[in-house]
């Protein structure tokens, strides 16, 4: 039995259809075959699966099977099992095909309509206006004339009031800097859903919608294994930083790490850094006050584990997660006392008013 598989779409977003092409061709007769498309966790369907065909030697058939992208990752889609019977049912033959073709599956996540803005915008042109005046469209102040300033730049409204000349000044449209620093050293998951997921979902969004405006965007994965990306903008910079949270894993390792290990090319100046994190582990608890410390502008956005952990029955265990979530509250303390602003994203409420938080 040969066999070839093909999909609609190599890339799709969460909670989209792609369509599976699966074309078989007898080299000998089957009268009942059952061909059945193995799916990894992440993928379902809604067609009959296994299917029941017949097949003459030397026929081809093609099968059509749509498939649901349940959750985001980077899948393998093609290894077909195929089982056929011979006239009297007595003897089973077996035959698995190997024609698994790459499927990524990016996280939805959610539009939002404004974000976070660092402190210092750079030297490039975009659509931010920083603080600092000089040539551009966004409207700042008056002030009086003085030689030197061009025509076109008069207040013609404000002179005729004032009957001398004034002129306005204007914020140059700048870029910025974004860091997405993603903790990758524990989470708490339960029903099929953790934090990290959340992790992930929350940072597609941030990158998708800083690179629409034209702002430059790096990935810091922080955790048991280590992957970063250096600022770029663009579609192609886009996809890269899709393609890094689609490897985000929960690796376990008892090593210390620090702030130092990244390149420090990863960590611009002047640089907005977003850690999404849900504050489980010290090592990226301390490496966030590092930064901190050097003076990045640095915003956390915790990734609340609460409604994935339930107090158990009896007093002793209420009582412990009691004082777990205290201490979590202290540790939010601790962080504004650095002069960090902290907000808690739960399952359930939307990033957009948690960013305007």
């Amino acid at each position: 039995m040969r066999g070839v598989l093909e999909l609609d779409a190599e890339r799709q977003v969460e909670g989209e259809e792609v369509t599976a092409h699966l074309e078989l061709r007898a080299e000998t007769a089957a009268a009942r075959l059952e061909v059945l498309l193995d799916l990894p966790d992440g993928l379902e369907t809604r067609a009959p699966n296994p299917q029941l065909v017949r097949l003459d030697v030397g026929e081809r058939r093609e099968l059509e099977l749509p498939l649901r992208c349940a959750r985001w990752g980077a899948y393998l889609v093609g290894e077909v099992l195929l089982r056929a019977r011979d006239r009297f049912g007595l003897l089973v033959y077996e035959e698995t095909l190997d024609l698994r073709r790459p499927l990524k599956v990016y996280p939805h996540g959610e539009a939002l309509a404004k974000l976070l803005r660092p402190l210092e915008t750079q030297v490039f042109a975009g659509n931010q206006p920083p603080r600092s005046r000089g040539e551009g469209i966004e409207f700042a102040d008056l002030r009086p004339f003085v030689p030197g300033d061009r025509v076109r730049r008069v207040n013609w409204r404000a002179t005729a009031r004032r009957r001398e000349p004034w002129v306005n000044e204007t914020h140059p449209e700048r870029n910025t800097d974004v860091v997405i620093f993603l903790d990758t050293f524990a989470e708490t998951r339960r029903g099929g859903m953790g934090t990290l997921d959340l992790a992930v979902e929350a940072a597609g969004s941030l990158a998708r919608h800083y690179i629409r405006e034209k702002d430059r965007v790096g990935f810091v994965a922080f955790g048991g294994v280590l992957n970063w990306l250096t600022v770029s903008t663009g579609v192609v910079q886009l996809y890269r930083v899709l393609d890094s949270l689609l490897d985000a894993e929960i690796f376990l390792s008892y090593a210390w790490k620090d702030i130092d290990v990244l390149p420090p090319r990863t960590l611009p100046p002047h640089a907005l850094v977003l850690a999404l994190t849900p504050l489980l582990d010290q090592r990226s608890v301390r490496a966030l006050a590092d930064l901190r410390a050097r003076g990045f502008d640095l915003v956390v956005i915790e990734i609340s584990p609460a409604p994935f952990v339930e107090a158990r029955r009896g007093e002793l265990d209420e009582l412990g997660h009691r004082l777990w979530l205290l201490r979590r509250e202290a540790l939010r303390a601790s962080y504004l006392r650095l002069g960090v602003p902290v907000v808690e994203w739960r399952k359930g409420a939307e990033l957009q008013a948690v960013l305007e938080e």
